[in-house]
């Protein structure tokens, strides 16, 4: 028979597993984590009292499938990093007004809580702007839709909605921190604030709203070099950007927080974004492995942008512009960055080179984890996509307006919007958009007659209609709202202004949304071959024995968009430079799979090959009519 000492030294065994297993006896809540202290000395970062050096890298959880986010933070660790960081989305976790979504790829919580478990701290961006080469900036589209609402401002109905999120994102995250037992060392108050205005009161009202909501951890501020002394706020510390000189970072954070440090660079670039249009970039490791040595030599915290880009899926690209229309560069679904960690999650001869210079500054006895092996990936077999259907037939009911009405104005975020009206035909005639924003497919009777691209200051288009009333299209594509800089209160989408042909501004118009927020059904049997020159709908199924990364090879389509199992993979345009879209294995089942093409520009082209590599080129594309 037990006795009483010997069950109690068995209870002193169990309840710490019960703990860790989150159970408690008779209603007892399990043990909350340990809390840790994390704070700053004259010149180092002090977590738990000790100097800690941050090696870090940005990753961002709406770019990686969730099923895959394990495995990339464990190829953070296998590459020497203690740290990751990300931003947290606004226009992801509230689409629209109110209602919020952390669930499935939105779930921030559940990413930093992995990281966790994964040995890794983490730095936390949650200002309402990101930037990012996200759409708006992060920004969620109606905020343009309220009268007067002033982006990165104090005018109080911004406030108001940034101060109803932020309390939003405080009940997922603040809990999480490193003073109440997670793994958030830091909470950056905006982003790059001072490359945009210099309101020490609107940094300090963000500082307010930040605090309360429950981040009451340590709270700093990123700028890049020159923007420093704009975008800082008294008592936080300046983190510099775009930097890893040593001396120049010692400087700008002294003069800066009183004299002293500790000193971040916030964001270190191994490299860069694309655009379309232009060449792929690349950068080597070589160009950047002084500077990484030089900034962890001299004892610094480092967080690299990106350590692992991704994909931005779906409408969720942002775009930059620089004050006309022919300077307005959409980016690319594709964010490989050139990264150490490749769009499909697998190390780069960068990663190598960056992992040996980090192993110089491991504390002693903490050898580097084994890297993970290369994700398997495959060519599948070429899919004939014979079923078939126009996108004209498939319109939704219509809003009927006087004049055309953006994107906003139909309370539609992201995707297509469809303007029709009837015209008088006969003859050659100029048809001129006025602030087209931002490609346009113009098709008379249902045929495609031209197209016009905000990129090429393209406004207008020289018709010749047959003769009686013509029905005129035109298919207006929202290619990504400005990200960055002065512009982001420009950034209504659709035809924002006016049509006319021959110089009379054409009226009555229906609009027909087509935000393709699901993937767009398509008839299974096999349909009659559209019109050559329409949009399209294409569709098929493929199987698949073994689930494994593939890409899509579109170097033979046009223009458009891919859902496959109804996961938007992204755009893709013949002109460059992302010619694949990455298809990842955690998004194929095994067996049945199907895949659905939206064509813009070659409605008759059905066969869409595999590869099993990405294809980025690094060479400027031809000029294209497309």
């Amino acid at each position: 028979m037990p006795t009483l000492s010997s069950f109690s030294h068995q209870l002193r065994r169990v309840l710490p597993l019960l703990a860790v297993a989150g159970l408690g006896l008779a209603g007892t809540p399990p043990t909350p984590p340990a809390a840790h202290t994390f704070g700053l000395s004259a010149d180092n970062f002090m977590l738990d009292g000790k100097p800690f050096q941050m090696i870090s890298g940005e990753l961002h959880y709406p770019r990686i499938p969730r099923e895959a986010w394990r495995s990339r933070l464990k190829m953070a660790k296998a590459m020497g990093l203690n740290t990751v960081g990300t931003y947290v989305f606004w226009n992801a976790h509230e689409p629209q007004p109110g209602k919020y979504d952390f669930t499935g790829n939105h779930d921030v919580a559940a990413f930093v809580k992995m990281a966790q478990e994964e040995g890794l701290w983490v730095v936390l961006r949650p200002s309402p702007y990101v930037c990012a080469e996200w759409e708006f900036g992060g920004y969620p589209y109606w905020l343009q839709n309220v009268p007067g609402l002033k982006v990165r401002s104090q005018e109080p109905q911004y406030v108001a909605a940034y101060r109803r999120y932020i309390q939003a994102v405080g009940k997922q995250l603040a809990p999480l921190q490193v003073n109440h037992g997670g793994p958030v060392l830091m909470v950056q108050v905006e982003n790059e604030y001072g490359s945009y205005g210099s309101d020490k009161e609107y940094l300090a009202l963000n500082k307010k709203l930040f605090e309360e909501a429950g981040f009451d951890g340590l709270l700093y501020t990123c700028d890049p070099a020159r923007d420093v002394a704009a975008g800082h706020l008294d008592g936080l510390l300046p983190a510099v950007n775009g930097t890893d000189k040593p001396s120049q970072i010692r400087q700008l954070v002294r003069a800066n927080h009183g004299g002293k440090g500790p000193y971040y660079v916030a964001e270190w670039y191994p490299a860069w974004f694309d655009w379309w249009g232009a060449p792929h970039h690349t950068v080597p490791a070589s160009k950047y492995t002084p500077g990484l040595d030089s900034v962890l030599k001299a004892g610094m915290s480092i967080n690299m942008y990106m350590f692992h880009g991704g994909s931005t899926r779906g409408f969720m690209n942002g775009a930059n512009y620089k004050g006309d229309s022919s300077h307005y560069e959409p980016q690319v679904s594709s964010y490989d960055y050139d990264a150490p960690l490749d769009e499909a999650g697998n190390a780069t001869p960068k990663f190598m080179a960056f992992r040996e210079v980090i192993a110089k500054y491991r504390p002693a006895g903490q050898p580097l984890p084994p890297v993970p092996a290369a994700r398997p990936s495959a060519a599948l077999p070429t899919l004939q996509l014979t079923n078939a259907a126009s996108l004209l037939s498939r319109l939704p009911t219509p809003v009927a307006s006087a004049t055309p009405l953006t994107f906003e104005a139909l309370k539609q975020a992201y995707g297509f919007v469809l303007y029709r009206t009837t015209v008088p035909g006969g003859g050659p005639k100029t048809l001129k958009l006025n602030d087209l924003r931002d490609y346009a497919v113009v098709l008379v009777n249902g045929q495609r007659v031209g197209t016009l691209d905000r990129r090429l200051r393209q406004d207008q288009l020289k018709l010749t209609l047959p003769a009686g009333p013509v029905q005129l299209d035109i298919l207006v594509e929202n290619m990504g709202r400005i990200n960055f800089g002065e512009y982001l209160l420009q950034n209504t989408k659709g035809i924002t202004k006016s049509v006319q042909l021959d110089g009379k501004e054409l009226k009555d118009w229906r609009m027909y949304g087509l935000p393709f927020d699901q993937a767009p059904a398509v008839a299974k049997a096999a349909a009659a071959a559209p019109a050559s020159a329409e949009p399209v709908l294409r569709s098929a199924t493929f199987t698949v024995a073994q689930p494994v990364d593939t890409y899509l090879d579109l170097r033979a389509w046009g223009k458009g968009s891919v859902w496959v199992n109804g996961h938007n993979l992204g755009r893709y345009w013949a002109i460059g430079p992302q010619q694949t879209l990455y298809v990842p294995a955690e998004w194929l089942k095994k067996g049945t799979n199907e895949i659905t093409v939206l064509e813009l520009l070659k409605p008759r082209q059905t066969a869409l090959p595999f590869l099993n590599h990405s294809i980025l080129s690094e060479l400027q594309p031809a000029a294209s009519s497309l």
